[in-house]
């Protein structure tokens, strides 16, 4: 199989050390997008730019009348205040590549280069695309038709709780669905002294906050994994004054559809009863938001066979438990068949700072596994739609 050879290697690298330099928002990945267009004209490799936004998609040819296997790497970066010390530290402030992007994007541009070089058993898409982080770019580049004619799609993520070198390849439910809820109370407000002329939005709010941790605790099988999450309330003006209105903002987090459902009308439903149990008007908003992230069967297999080509298949892994973070290629998993891997990016002394901390970085050889993986998984993932399409070719019926 094809290697990164070391000039690639130092190419990737100062690709993702340039783009951490000069990170850029969801839907503001103006630069980036050029810098992907240039890289990619570079090695000659035909691409659309401008695609949703600042998305950018690269086609390879291959056989025709074959689908189209498709690699997706995410380009946006979040709004944090970078405090890594790192001498290719983020130049923008208050915006910071905390979750690895730059190394998705420097991954799929080293397997761009690498597929750039085979006759392929069937054509390949490389999606560049936008705004992962707000849970609607992957909508938008579906929306714009990356996905037509696609058979099979593959991503992945860097992933800190496993060494460099290392893929996780995990069958089934890999990241949970995420959803957010705002709800309204509107009570009636009053002096402090005279609560029983009023109805207090904070005290209606405190129990509300108390009463959804039932949901999980009380209704769902333990089986199933899920989180429902007050993670903000706002109220109140004065220590004396009884608040007339309260706001709660929340996330809910399921790796099961219908216990995502079940999630969100018990919030409705507590909600309601709250209310006329202390006379208040709740109005609730369920936000929806990424689906769950699951790989079928068949496609995780032809996953673990091209991480096992390239590391090995002791370094292959499985996930012990599903990610209840939200990751918004599970739209892309509800068209095509779909499979999600993590990446071994472990830093040494550097465990204990997480994706979408100040502190975040990875293990830069995981842009060398990256781009290898999606290389083989590729040339795999052709080999297979290609006996698809002569299968249907020469069925009679």
């Amino acid at each position: 199989m094809a290697r990164v050879d070391p000039l690639l290697f130092d190419a990737l690298v100062s690709f993702r050390r340039q783009m951490h330099q000069h990170p850029e928002l969801s839907w503001e990945e103006v630069r980036t997008g050029e810098r992907i267009a240039a890289f990619l004209d570079r090695y000659g490799i035909a691409h659309r730019t401008g695609v949703a936004g600042n998305g950018v998609v690269a086609e390879l040819p291959g056989p025709e009348g074959c689908d189209i296997v498709a690699l997706r790497a995410d380009m946006d970066a979040l709004p944090i205040q970078e405090e890594t010390d790192l001498p290719f530290a983020s130049q923008v402030p208050g915006v910071m590549h905390a979750c690895g992007h730059d190394g998705h994007t420097s991954m799929l541009l080293g397997a761009a280069v690498l597929l750039s070089e085979e006759t392929l058993p069937a054509p390949v898409r490389l999606i560049f695309q936008p705004a992962e982080e707000t849970g609607h770019g992957a909508r938008a580049m579906i929306g714009a038709g990356v996905l037509d004619d696609v058979g099979m799609i593959f991503g992945g993520h860097v992933d800190r709780h496993y060494e460099a070198g290392t893929v996780a390849v995990t069958e089934g439910t890999v990241n949970a669905s995420a959803d957010e809820f705002v709800i309204e109370i509107s009570g009636r407000g009053g002096h402090a002294a005279r609560p029983h002329e009023a109805v207090d939005a904070v005290v209606v709010g405190s129990l509300l906050v108390m009463s959804l941790q039932t949901i999980v605790s009380r209704e769902v099988d333990p089986a199933h994994p899920s989180v429902v999450t007050v993670g903000k309330f706002m109220s109140g003006s004065a220590p004396n004054v009884i608040a007339d209105r309260a706001v709660l903002q929340g996330t809910i987090r399921a790796q099961d559809s219908s216990v995502r459902r079940h999630l969100q009308d018990s919030i409705q439903r507590i909600a309601r009863a709250v209310g006329q149990l202390h006379d208040a008007e709740l109005r609730v908003e369920i936000k929806p938001g990424t689906p769950p992230v699951s790989n079928s069967p068949t496609m995780t297999a032809l996953a673990r066979e091209a991480a096992t080509e390239v590391v090995g298949a002791d370094r292959v892994v499985t996930m012990a438990h599903a990610n209840m973070g939200g990751e918004d290629f599970g739209f892309y998993a509800e068209h095509v068949p779909a499979c999600y891997v993590r990446f071994g990016a472990t830093v040494a002394g550097k465990e204990g700072f997480p994706a979408h901390s100040s502190r975040f970085d990875f293990d830069e050889r995981a842009i060398r596994v990256g781009a290898e993986y999606y290389h083989a998984v590729a040339l795999k993932a052709g080999e297979r739609l290609r006996e698809q399409a002569g299968r249907l070719r020469t069925d009679p019926t």
